[in-house]
């Protein structure tokens, strides 16, 4: 999978950067969100926890998919902004699994 930033704008309003993409994924699946937040990371070299990817397009038949990702300056105004179900799709899966038990 491969990631190719597109486009990078500055939001002062909200304190964030809003981060549009091209994810390349030929032959294989469509990666889940969380794993397309971690090679986000590491393209970026940012925080885990302040970038939210908020959608994923995909294109039908071409092995690729279309993004759109916020970079927070704080968690303070992450979690002030950002819709509860966007932050939730976001979230690792393994501090609920840890919680249940």
């Amino acid at each position: 999978m491969e990631i190719d930033i597109k486009e990078k704008v500055e939001n002062p309003l909200l304190n964030r950067t809003e981060i549009s993409f091209d994810c390349l994924y030929q032959g294989e699946a469509t990666p889940k969100v969380l794993d397309v937040k971690n090679r986000l990371v590491a393209v970026l070299n940012v925080d885990k926890d302040l970038l939210v990817v908020d959608k994923m397009k995909p294109s039908y038949g071409e092995g690729r998919s279309e993004g759109y990702a916020k970079l927070y300056d704080s968690l303070d105004n992450l979690s002030r902004v950002e819709r509860d179900h966007v932050v939730a799709k976001n979230q690792e899966k393994a501090t609920e699994e840890s919680e249940e038990e």
